[in-house]
Order: structure tokens, then sequence, then C-alpha cells
């Protein structure tokens, strides 16, 4: 796989589409989700090239995963995402619905979510 840099959120990182910033800083771009599955959502990127989870742990650096998600855990914390609880996402591949091939987390939170997936006893 070859990293599409034509993906919405390479262009965000290059300032060609507009975001509703929450943070940023040299590695990390931090931002709310134009399609809300929450009252609060943020989507949080590294700005380097990495299409996915996988991708994103195994190619980066130690340090670079580590300050990635110290940065997810402060921008919890500033927006008071702690306080009633919050879920962190990352979808990989086309089965866990990622539609943008750039690693992101969603964090979500502002009300009660529910399961995690929906239980379908089918799949027992």
């Amino acid at each position: 796989m070859a990293y599409d840099n034509q993906n919405i959120f390479a262009k965000i990182l290059r300032q060609e589409i507009k975001a509703n910033k929450v943070y940023e800083d040299q590695s990390v771009l931090a931002f709310h989700d134009i399609a809300k599955a929450s009252p609060t959502h943020i989507l949080v990127i590294p700005k380097g090239q990495y299409e996915n989870y996988s991708d994103f742990v195994l190619k980066a650096s130690e340090q670079e995963v580590v300050d990635f998600f110290k940065r997810v855990a402060l921008i919890a914390k500033e927006l008071k995402l702690e306080v009633d609880g919050f879920r962190l996402i990352s979808n990989q591949g086309n089965d866990a619905h990622q539609t943008v091939k750039h690693f992101h987390v969603h964090l979500l939170a502002g009300k009660k979510l529910g399961p995690l997936i929906a239980s379908d006893k089918t799949l027992r």
C-alpha cells in the first residue's frame, strides 16, 4: 500500500481544507469531526504519512508513537472528557469501516455511548 496524499486529512494538514482545530503542535493535529457521532467528536491525527494504526506503530519511531498517545490523553484532559468518560476508537481496513486512509483516532464523549458493538446473536 502506498500512502494517498490526496486523502482529506492530508489536504487538511496542507491547509487546503479548513478544519475546526482544537489542538496542534509539530507532530499532531486534533479537530472536530464534521460527521459527529456524539456531542463531542474529535479526530486526532499524526502529521506523518501513516495509513492506519498498524502502519503507524510499525513505521513511526517509538518516541512518535508515545508522543501521539500522550497528546491524545492531554487533549481529552484539556477538554474535560475524563470527567464523564470518553471512547477512543481507531478503525483499520474496510471491515472496520475505515473511510480515510490516514491513521487517526476518534475521541467520542458527551453522552452515554452504549455498547461498543450492537449485540447480534447470529454471530455466535
